[in-house]
């Protein structure tokens, strides 16, 4: 009896083991931008002081689509349509604390990311729906910010999508978003 017990169990462990297969590692593998930059690396920071400089103050999670020899702006991505600036899921964004986004006090909190890609310039639009996949769950009435930026184009071929946050002035920090040759940057107020 304990014999078919114990067997029995090895048969459910084994047939567990193999039922929660793992997802193939995905194509376009998802990504963080802080600022400031080394608030994940915190941690390791030698003084209180430097350790509280390295709180997050803003967090972007976004997907990196590779370019792989593709034209990206105006072909796979078509002008004047939404984008949710990556792959998958939709970019999201969390303000640890409040700020102004074009023009628009915002609360701290967490909101998706969509940018509209023109010829000549980008539209960044904050949007309060969440957990989407791509496009699809969209809607321009959950818009309750925007920045527009001109384009500029890249010296050197940026194969996947990046992010990334950096201080400019005194509490002005730019979302810097590229990919194949070109990128825009957009500035966000902490408050």
């Amino acid at each position: 009896m304990k014999k078919n017990l114990l067997l029995l169990a090895l048969a459910f462990a084994f047939l567990q083991a193999n039922a929660q297969k793992f997802d193939k590692m995905d194509k376009s593998p998802m990504d963080r931008a802080y600022y400031p930059a080394n608030a994940a690396l915190r941690t390791f920071e030698k003084t209180d002081a430097k350790k509280k400089a390295a709180i997050p103050k803003i967090r972007v999670t976004y997907s990196r689509p590779a370019k792989k020899g593709r034209k990206i702006f105006g072909e796979l991505l078509k002008f004047n349509e939404p984008w949710r600036i990556g792959a998958n899921e939709s970019t999201e964004i969390i303000f640890m604390t409040d700020v102004v986004f074009g023009g628009t006090d915002i609360k701290a909190g967490r909101y998706s990311l969509i940018a509209i890609p023109e010829q000549d310039q980008w539209t960044l639009k904050l949007n309060t729906l969440l957990d989407g996949w791509g496009n699809y769950g969209y809607d321009a009435s959950l818009d309750i910010a925007s920045i527009t930026s001109p384009i500029q184009n890249s010296k050197k071929v940026i194969e996947h999508l990046s992010m990334a946050l950096y201080e400019t002035s005194e509490k002005t920090i730019h979302l810097k978003i590229g990919w194949d040759s070109t990128f825009a940057t957009f500035p966000i107020q902490l408050k």
